[in-house]
């Protein structure tokens, strides 16, 4: 099933960008984006989501330097940005895709798009992640471990129920009872003539 596939690519990129303790580390693709359309994609959706992690991470030090939590600031609005931008191709994918499926005349929309929830995926993978190094923490207590071992449980039980709801979704609209819109997310803060502060310093 595609959300299988997904997860393992999402995970392999985890894993290959966490062979280095370099938050702002050069990102090469595992896949060929020619040969390799969709995977190439989703790797890069999640490398995308792994650094904005590490960045999420960092500028919650309380003792965090003012200038430096400013500029990761900025890396995470840019990091949005391209993480929004990614999840459009994915989407622009499902509908090519599915373009020449006949539709039901009953059938009906979602309320979100197949590739936001593989963004939601996506993020909820590099919370297995992590909760469950969380649980397996030599250097943590046994009441913290036992507490994340209980939170894993319930994030895996997440992931079964959102991997199968995307199956069923794309199975919809493969057989045309649903059917697919895409609206861009249209963001107005990174825009000079939307957003007023930007607009007032060009």
């Amino acid at each position: 099933m595609f959300s299988k596939k997904a997860i393992e690519i999402f995970n392999q990129a985890t894993r290959d960008y966490k062979k280095t303790e370099i938050i702002d580390q050069t990102f090469i693709n595992k896949y060929k984006i020619d040969e390799e359309y969709i995977e190439s994609v989703l790797y890069k959706k999640a490398w995308i989501d792994t650094v904005q992690w590490a960045y999420e991470d960092i500028i919650r030090d309380p003792e965090i330097d003012p200038a430096e939590a400013l500029s990761i600031k900025r890396k995470i609005d840019a990091s949005n940005q391209e993480r929004t931008d990614t999840v459009e191709l994915l989407d622009d994918y499902f509908l090519k895709k599915y373009s020449n499926v006949k539709i039901s005349q009953d059938a009906s929309i979602n309320t979100e798009s197949p590739a936001w929830a593989l963004d939601r995926l996506s993020i909820l993978e590099l919370k297995i992640y992590h909760m469950r190094i969380e649980a397996n923490r030599n250097d943590a207590s046994e009441n913290h471990k036992e507490k994340c071992s209980l939170k894993l449980e319930v994030l895996i039980q997440q992931r079964e129920d959102l991997s199968l709801a995307i199956d069923e979704l794309l199975q919809e609209i493969f057989k045309g009872k649903k059917y697919m819109k895409t609206y861009k997310q249209m963001k107005m803060y990174n825009d000079e003539e939307l957003n007023p502060i930007l607009r007032k310093n060009k």
